[in-house]
């Protein structure tokens, strides 16, 4: 409630502002910005993987190629999967383009908390064209990741959109009864249906590459599932007391999904013990690299390839490098100049700079800002 009360109180603030011209935009900016928070709003303009491709027109022979890797049909019969493949496409593109939006916006999410969680790292998760391509064409810990949270964005973004009614014949979910053993409380409201964002995010993530049956689809299924997973498996119980005076004479739960920062901090967990597979005798399977180290759980990352080598610049592996990254010079930890910057050593500048502060907001309804002046030193790496 006091987050609501806060969003009206800057929405009031602004409208004042825009009709009185008396306070300038930075400071009612400053001020909202400084009581309401939007943490997980995508604020990227490129994607690690863009879902909403499946729908374009042209990608018939993308479909088509995404059946060359069916073994043991005739070609009339792998023909025959391939047109039935196309239509299921077409079918999902045409009658549920609304999960497609739900889709395109859970990968914009996943960027921005990817990009968020590798800030300090050597790489930070860069979604520019011309490097997460070559960056993704090895099956590195850094393509499992990937793979990993776009899986969970688009299924908690399709979940969160079911849940708030953005989605047509998409309800949240009623389906949970009764009372806990103790008793202390019951099932009611209406909880988060991650049953639907789970099964959606396989329709469109998987479905290009659902068919085949190379090493390689295995091992991005597995990802993709290891994504998922991190949304269904950890759903949150949310709970609300009923009775006089804040009295708590009935409580009633429901469940709701976590955060997504919760969920990229559990994936990066995952990715900092992703496991090096190899395929299986059977040709079907993987196995670890070696037989000291545990088979994988279907939530953990697995990779082939070893990692690049993300310090200096690359055009072949898609690198982008670290030097221009800014760095801490006091720290010893992975976002230190010393590591960041791979030892080439750091440069220092230092920048003034002018910042509205100790913004406050006046009945009814102004906002008033001081101006302060702020120096401070930059480290970038060489």
């Amino acid at each position: 409630m006091d987050g609501q009360w806060l969003l009206l109180l800057s929405v009031i603030a602004t409208s004042i502002h825009l009709s009185s011209g008396r306070f300038d935009a930075t400071s009612v900016s400053a001020f909202s910005s400084s009581v309401v928070t939007q943490p997980h709003m995508p604020t990227t303009t490129h994607m690690l993987i863009d879902p909403s491709r499946l729908c374009r027109k042209g990608r018939n022979k993308n479909l088509r190629d995404s059946m060359n890797f069916i073994h043991g049909k005739t070609q009339i019969a792998v023909a025959t999967g391939g047109r039935r493949h196309r239509r299921k496409v077409r079918s999902f593109c045409n009658k549920e383009p609304e999960m497609i939006r739900e889709a395109k916006r859970g990968s914009q999410i996943a960027t921005t908390e990817c990009q968020y969680q590798f800030k300090n790292r050597h790489w930070n998760c860069s979604a520019l064209p011309r490097s997460i391509r070559r960056v993704l064409s090895r099956d590195t810990r850094e393509t499992a990741y990937v793979h990993a949270i776009t899986a969970a964005g688009v299924t908690f973004s399709v979940t969160q959109a079911c849940s708030s009614g953005q989605v047509q014949d998409c309800p949240c979910d009623r389906t949970l009864s009764g009372k806990s053993t103790d008793g202390s409380w019951e099932w009611g409201g209406c909880g988060d249906n991650v049953f639907i964002g789970y099964e959606r995010s396989k329709d469109i993530l998987d479905i290009k590459i659902r068919r085949r049956s190379d090493i390689r689809s295995l091992m991005l299924l597995h990802n993709n599932e290891a994504g998922r997973l991190a949304v269904k498996n950890n759903m949150r119980l949310v709970c609300k007391c009923h009775g006089l005076s804040g009295s708590c004479t009935l409580k009633t739960c429901w469940q709701k999904v976590p955060s997504f920062r919760e969920i990229g901090e559990m994936l990066k967990l995952k990715f900092d013990g992703a496991v090096q597979v190899i395929p299986g005798n059977d040709g079907k399977s993987l196995v670890p690299s070696k037989a000291s180290i545990k088979p994988p759980e279907k939530d953990d990352l697995i990779y082939f390839d070893e990692s690049l080598d993300f310090c200096q610049y690359s055009n072949k592996t898609g690198s982008l490098g670290t030097q221009g990254r800014e760095c801490n010079a006091t720290s010893y930890g992975v976002d230190g100049c010393e590591l960041l910057c791979c030892g080439r050593g750091y440069r220092r500048r230092r920048v003034t700079e002018r910042k509205n502060c100790r913004c406050k907001f006046h009945w009814c309804c102004e906002v008033t800002c001081d101006t302060c002046i702020v120096t401070k030193e930059i480290y970038t790496c060489r």
